[in-house]
């Protein structure tokens, strides 16, 4: 197969493409021909009218007729999934926070909200501590509010940096205890609860 080169430097296969697919395409159209069988361009385009009418119906009534049910699932659900206590009282309520106690962000706060909260320095992160270079940027570990029984708890991310909970190594997830001191690079966090057995959202 002989490649040949645009004029931007870019390398395609003639035999597949009439132009450089990457510049953009340039459609090769054909002269229109008359219809088989017509005597005339009128009667041409009358067939062909005529041709691409009964196609139409054909598909038509083939296609599957969309159900008023399947429409109302689809604005019911746009793809986020929404915590049970959010679903519950309409908001995502604070469940507890991280103090930065010691790091690049001291005298900062996070919220902890209910279920998961994932930690790392992307904004995208539930909890995101950015000035801090020693915290992987996502995933670096995972604190989760249980709505049931009321328990917080850490866990180890999928990242490569560790996580230490009261100078201890988390492997395996934790249970945490208000005023808990974690470490993440070169952070340390203290833990708050809010939510426990004197406070619970409805």
């Amino acid at each position: 197969m002989a490649l040949k080169r645009c004029d931007k430097g870019h390398y395609y296969d003639p035999a597949s493409y009439n132009s450089c697919p990457s510049c953009g395409y340039n459609l090769d159209f054909q002269a229109t021909q008359a219809h088989r069988g017509a005597t005339s361009d009128s009667e041409a385009v009358t067939q062909a009218r005529s041709s691409s009418d009964s196609e139409d119906v054909t598909q038509a009534r083939s296609a599957p007729v969309p159900r008023p049910q399947d429409a109302a699932a689809r604005q019911r659900d746009n793809g986020i999934t929404v915590a049970i206590v959010r679903k519950n009282i309409g908001i995502d309520p604070v469940v507890g926070w991280l103090v930065c106690v010691d790091g690049a962000e001291k005298g900062r706060d996070y919220k902890i909200r209910s279920e998961k909260n994932y930690i790392g320095r992307d904004a995208s992160m539930d909890i995101c501590i950015g000035g801090d270079a020693t915290i992987s940027r996502e995933n670096h570990a995972m604190i989760s509010f249980n709505p049931r029984n009321f328990r917080f708890s850490i866990a180890p991310g999928s990242s490569r940096g560790l996580v230490y909970l009261n100078d201890e190594e988390v492997g395996v997830p934790e249970d945490l205890k208000p005023y808990d001191l974690i470490e993440l690079g070169q952070s340390k966090l203290l833990f708050i609860a809010f939510c426990g057995d004197k406070f619970q959202w409805d």
